[in-house]
């Protein structure tokens, strides 16, 4: 990582542990939990408000809003376009987390619904992205067939249409605006066999772009602290259940000096 790289993801991930965002997660039971806890653990505040009869309100008081479509059911995706209108008309930075939007028409149609609300950063695997992109079906429900360098033609095209910030996560973390593209090395090959950590890479995300960091920038610095913490994690680790255990003590001990080993290319 060059110094201004390191630079800014220290600032960032400095300026989240200090001003402790509010980031309001709509997501799926499954991913409540550990998305909860990582956004504890750099020191921002979680709320998963996800009822339409106060999503859309809280919304309004969020430093940053996150959305993911893990697990939909009606009332949730009227919770869930209700915080995205809501966080749209203050101007409140929010990330779509498409889980699976190329499994079924019905989460094609959510997705497509969503992106109606101009989300600030869009957070995916390669087969999700590369399903939006082209809409069309893809991946194998929650996972991914694709692999992230697959996707960075879709990914920049997606960027340019929604003029949003696309995050593509895999081996390597794809980050790119449309015309800048960043690549993030890092974490441990069995952070995948750790269930919800791509939801709650876009619960960091959030919590980045919430404390007014440009979305290229705080997505960058979102993946690159994952990264960091994931390596380090995995050094320490016999198996996916320490791994969890591992990950989250070491995005509370997270310093400038640990972030600066994460190699982050730029274009």
């Amino acid at each position: 990582m060059n110094s201004s790289v390191t630079s800014s993801v220290a600032e960032i991930a400095t300026a989240v542990r200090e001003r402790s965002p509010l980031v309001q997660y709509v997501t799926n039971y499954v991913s409540m939990d550990v998305a909860a806890n990582v956004l504890n653990a750099v020191g921002a505040s979680p709320a998963m408000v996800h009822d339409p009869h106060e999503s859309g309100e809280f919304a309004r008081i969020a430093s940053a809003v996150g959305i993911n479509i893990g697990t939909p059911s009606p009332s949730w995706v009227e919770g869930m376009t209700a915080a995205a209108e809501a966080a749209r008309e203050v101007g409140t930075p929010w990330v779509l987390d498409p889980v699976a939007v190329g499994a079924t028409a019905y989460r094609r149609e959510i997705v497509a619904g969503l992106l109606q609300h101009a989300p600030t950063v869009i957070r995916g695997n390669a087969s999700e992205i590369i399903a939006i992109a082209t809409s069309r079906a893809a991946g194998r429900g929650v996972d991914s067939d694709a692999d992230s360098s697959d996707a960075l033609q879709a990914a920049r095209r997606l960027a340019k249409e929604q003029s949003a910030v696309v995050v593509v996560t895999g081996a390597q973390d794809i980050v790119t605006d449309g015309s800048r593209v960043a690549v993030v090395h890092g974490g441990d090959p069995r952070m995948p066999m750790v269930t919800a950590l791509g939801c709650s890479a876009s619960a960091l995300v959030a919590a980045c772009c919430g404390v007014g960091a440009d979305p290229f920038d705080g997505s960058v610095a979102a993946m690159a602290m994952l990264a960091s913490a994931g390596e380090r994690a995995g050094a320490r680790a016999e198996g996916p259940g320490s791994l969890r255990m591992h990950l989250l003590d070491e995005l509370a001990a997270l310093t400038p000096d640990r972030l600066g080993s994460v190699r982050v290319d730029r274009s």
